[in-house]
């Protein structure tokens, strides 16, 4: 049974096909991933998943009572705004200090409560953004190109930090990637979309497909690289002594 599937949705912007006919689901507990092209539709798919955008054609079904919890691409808060990051997750609705600690030490900033939003490094806003996105303890996490902006090991951490998530609360992720060559190693299924969905699969699967090498195939000889983590090497015994984890 799927948490959220869409069904041959259709989505016009003026006499522009942005989506076309494209189908995909989401099931309990899965990471699933998002690649194309700029231009391709991942951030109006993901709106017309949680509810921003009514398609034109086709259908969005949910689980009754699904709980989304929703990253966006790019918050702006005025820097000249105070607005500490307790203060923060209680947007839109007020959280109890014992939800808000343990939501952001899930999010991997355990202790920022108290700094202003103004004041974070990138990594630390988007766990930020995270941690108010586990307060409604969804059963899909959705988050739009969450590591534009970070570098290669901030990103590897943030992912790290996901994957973490869906560990302990068992919820399910759907991420649209802004790398095309740069997928989690913990995504379960990797689906293209150029419009329409040319290919899915797991990792191994897709970085294969004739339609992924078409559109992707040039710059790094067409491979699909996964952020590997250091459980996936078990031929080094000594693999823990090479941890990189982002300095924030």
């Amino acid at each position: 049974m799927s948490l959220i599937a869409a069904e041959k949705v259709d989505v016009r912007y003026g006499s522009a096909l942005v989506l076309h006919g494209v189908s995909m689901a989401i099931r309990k507990g899965e990471i699933v991933t998002i690649v194309g092209p700029n231009g391709s539709g991942k951030s109006t798919l993901l709106r017309v998943l949680i509810g921003a955008i009514r398609p034109q054609g086709g259908r969005v079904l949910r689980q009754s009572g699904l709980k989304i919890g929703y990253v966006p691409q790019k918050l702006h808060i005025d820097p000249t705004l105070p607005m500490t990051v307790r203060r923060f997750l209680d947007l839109p609705g007020r959280v109890t200090n014992v939800a808000a600690e343990a939501a952001l030490a899930q999010a991997g900033v355990p202790g920022v409560a108290r700094q202003q939003m103004a004041g974070l490094s990138g990594g630390q806003f988007q766990r930020v953004l995270l941690a108010r996105a586990i307060l409604s303890e969804p059963d899909v996490l959705m988050l739009d190109e969450p590591t534009q902006g970070l570098d290669q090991p901030g990103s590897a951490s943030f992912y790290r930090q996901i994957e973490e998530v869906r560990r302990t609360t068992g919820c399910a992720v759907l991420m649209v990637s802004h790398e095309l060559h740069v997928v989690m190693s913990a995504s379960d299924r990797v689906i293209c979309l150029n419009g329409h969905v040319c290919c899915e699969g797991t990792p191994e699967v897709v970085s294969a497909a004739p339609a992924y090498l078409e559109l992707f195939g040039t710059g790094t000889g067409g491979a699909l690289a996964l952020y590997r983590h250091d459980h996936d090497h078990h031929d080094h015994p000594d693999h823990h002594h090479h941890h990189h984890d982002a300095a924030e």
